[in-house]
């Protein structure tokens, strides 16, 4: 679980990732889910976006998504939202927090 800097660091750093996945009518699928595990997993942090013809919300789909790919979320605005899960192998990003 994300705490409040986390997340704040995650967003900072996400702002200038591209969107990499889409959710259009063909849903939230296996196939789509193996997709998405094998980039967060190399990425760690990835942003998606849920397109009007699809069947959900992007908080849905972000809820849905993180779920299943045992991900959490950072944020939703919008038709965008972006995913977070940690590499334990090989970790992209550093969350630790300074020390005063």
């Amino acid at each position: 679980m994300l705490n409040s800097k986390q997340r704040a660091k995650l967003r900072g750093i996400a702002s200038g990732y591209e969107t990499i996945f889409q959710i259009g009518k063909g849903g939230i699928t296996d196939t789509f889910i193996s997709q998405v595990n094998d980039a967060i997993k190399k990425r760690e942090l990835i942003k998606l976006r849920v397109l009007d013809n699809s069947g959900y919300t992007a908080r849905e789909a972000a809820d849905e998504i993180a779920e299943k790919t045992k991900s959490d979320v950072v944020q939703v605005i919008g038709s965008r939202f972006i995913l977070f899960k940690r590499n334990p192998q090989d970790p992209v990003i550093e969350l630790k927090e300074k020390k005063k």
